[in-house]
């Protein structure tokens, strides 16, 4: 991929109308726009239901999709496997995740974009980093689109064991559940949200009494703690372990989410509710399950609710199907902030996103995320129909990214932590060892549902790549013959240009030289305003930018001001909050009198073999047409625009 001016301080507001600088900057900052860091324990709590309720969901159908591989119920059968989920948790969740990527962030920011964008710009050129990046976030919009129809389905399945008449209506109640909660999403959930993580703490503690009630059947479980168990049960099941691999991974799927989340709770209470509560719930109910297995429970049907009394079993249902919708919502809303932030970078077309609670910055809303989401899921849970079915599909999209990952943080580990090549390629070849085994084992699966996820990535990927080189190649085109402003400005006193009284603000993608929206104003108008505001806005690698660092102004030629404005990739622009700030700047202007010129451009192909391949350039076209208005995006007063239509080649 090409880079321009240095990468990932890419097209901001990812139109040709709005042009900006590219950002070099790797250096952290600290933001009064940041949000505030709740207390240890108040944030461990809110992380309950936020970052553990996809792997804290797992139990309801992990075990029972691994020993639907082994076949059997044989003990050694039976240790090996809660061996290998027990030690899956450790080195993959625990070691990798809470142990070193938690260690690495990016001005306290956490996840494979923020990541990416840290990487990206210690050189000049790494098209690599970039490209495993983004792939790597495009795989979790697979794992979004099947976390909510696997969960649900398999709390609902519970059912089953309270009524088997009931069996046939776990599906449409499935598909009602999800509509209802893709449909409520518009409304926001900062309301409800108060209450994810006393419930996922009630989930928790639940999982545990009733893995102990298992283990209280059949003790010997504990052996499995063992990792020889494990190890033996691999090297002697005549590769069938292998294969296994692939459902035993569906024990982590979530645990990236440690990571990401890490820039709303912080590393201290992620890892606080990590290791005091979620982890030795899940080794307790995973040992639960295995233990009535061993005590000679069937492995038909779900193994989890066969730990409850008959009697509790109908509450647990309940209770399972809410822990489900919360997992579910965590994602929703984790494809929405990676969408702002794939947007921010540059990497995506401008969608409309709506703030639906001031009392949280990651409380937004995507409309197009939101139901293509709930078209896939829903399609997802009417075509595979069981959980058992939808688990072949899972396990691809979140190995490959854990794999990604691990990519990175061998580079991050050499060039952030300055470790040899002996340490770093030590301690991340073996997380590279593991990812890579579960990935290959997953992938004997890709004709079972694995392609799923695989095409929505790809899918997801080209939107980002396309979106990348057509905001780029546009962005050379108007660059082609800078004026400088110098020259501009003595243009308009030697031709008697009329000016006319007012502000006009122009939005620029070059720090130097006349903004080109501007020439192309004077040329067709043949008048400009008396004072004029040439802005540029640029994202920085780093997600908060400090606000004595945020603006700059200076008046390059007579009633002429150069405004160059720095968000963070986490922050929101708001061009009217922007000019009341310059306006403190002692620039003689009236924010509520400002006229904004927006440039609409019409891209058509070059004549000539440099541009766009015609098929890019026809999609980048689509997309460019479709997207949010900038000044939508920018929060611009819709009665201070002037659009000016002009043809773009590329």
């Amino acid at each position: 991929m090409k880079h321009a001016q240095g990468i990932l301080a890419h097209e901001l507001f990812c139109s040709i109308a709005m042009p900006y600088h590219h950002a070099m900057t790797a250096t952290s900052q600290s933001s009064s726009a940041r949000p505030n860091t709740p207390t240890l324990l108040a944030a461990g709590v809110g992380a309950l239901g936020v970052v553990f309720g996809d792997i804290g969901t797992s139990p309801l159908y992990t075990l029972k999709t691994v020993l639907d591989m082994t076949g059997g119920n044989h003990p050694q059968t039976i240790l090996g496997v809660v061996s290998l989920l027990v030690w899956t948790l450790i080195v993959v969740t625990g070691v990798k995740y809470a142990g070193f990527a938690m260690r690495i962030s990016n001005d306290g920011e956490g996840g494979i974009l923020a990541l990416m964008a840290l990487l990206g710009v210690k050189r000049h050129k790494r098209p690599i980093i970039v490209a495993v990046g983004l792939f790597g976030a495009a795989l979790i919009y697979g794992d979004g689109a099947i976390t909510p129809a696997i969960s649900v389905l398999s709390a609902l399945e519970g059912l089953n064991i309270v009524e088997p008449s009931l069996q046939p209506y776990v599906l449409p109640m499935t598909v009602a559940i999800l509509l209802g909660l893709f449909a409520l999403q518009p409304m926001g959930t900062a309301r409800i949200g108060r209450a994810f993580g006393p419930v996922m703490a009630i989930w928790f503690v639940t999982m545990a009494v009733l893995g102990i009630w298992g283990i209280v059947q059949h003790p010997s479980i504990l052996w499995a703690l063992n990792p020889f168990y494990g190890l033996d049960y691999l090297l002697h099941s005549n590769g069938s372990g292998f294969l296994v691999l692939g459902g035993v991974f569906l024990c982590v799927t979530g645990a990236e989410a440690l990571y990401a989340d890490m820039g709303h709770f912080g590393a201290g209470p992620i890892k606080l509710a990590w290791s005091a509560l979620v982890f030795p719930s899940l080794v307790l109910n995973y040992a639960g399950q295995g233990a009535i297995v061993l005590a000679g429970a069937p492995i038909t049907g779900n193994i989890f609710y066969r730990l409850c009394p008959a009697s509790l079993t109908l509450p647990l249902v309940i209770l399972s199907t809410i822990a489900t919708i919360i997992a579910s919502q965590s994602i929703i809303t984790g494809a929405f902030s990676m969408t702002r932030q794939a947007i921010q970078l540059g990497w995506m077309p401008r969608l409309k996103i709506s703030q639906t609670s001031e009392e949280g910055y990651g409380q937004i809303y995507v409309g197009a995320v939101n139901w293509i989401l709930m078209l896939v899921t829903i399609g997802l849970a009417l075509g595979f129909r069981k959980s058992d079915n939808l688990a072949g599909a899972y396990g691809i999209a979140v190995s490959a990214t854990m794999l990604m990952t691990t990519v990175l943080l061998f580079i991050a580990m050499r060039e952030i932590w300055r470790w040899n090549l002996a340490a770093s390629g030590a301690v991340a070849g073996l997380f590279f060892i593991v990812d890579s085994a579960f990935f290959t084992s997953n992938m004997t699966k890709l004709l079972e549902g694995g392609y799923v996820p695989l095409t929505l990535a790809v899918l997801t990927y080209l939107v980002m790549y396309i979106w990348h080189r057509g905001v780029t190649a546009v962005g050379d085109r108007l660059r082609e013959h800078p004026v400088p402003i110098e020259e501009f400005m003595a243009g308009i006193a030697r031709d008697k240009v009329v000016r006319v009284p007012g502000t006009a603000v122009f939005l620029t993608r070059s720090r130097s030289g006349a903004p080109p929206v501007l020439l192309w104003y004077v040329k067709h108008a043949h008048a400009l305003h008396e004072r004029v505001l040439a802005v540029t806005l640029e994202t920085a690698s780093t997600p908060w930018i400090a606000a004595d660092k945020h603006l700059e102004i200076a008046e390059t030629a007579p009633n002429f001001w150069s405004v160059h404005a720095c968000y963070g990739f986490m922050e929101r622009p708001d061009m009217p909050a922007l000019m009341a700030r310059i306006r403190m700047h002692n620039c003689p202007i009236d924010p509520h009198r400002l006229t904004y010129f927006v440039g609409m451009e019409k891209i058509v192909p070059r004549e000539d073999r440099r541009g766009l391949p015609r098929w890019m350039e026809a999609t980048f076209g689509a997309m460019l047409r479709n997207c949010t208005r900038v000044t939508d995006y920018l929060r611009v007063p819709a009665d201070q625009v002037v659009d000016l239509g002009r043809q773009v080649s590329i």
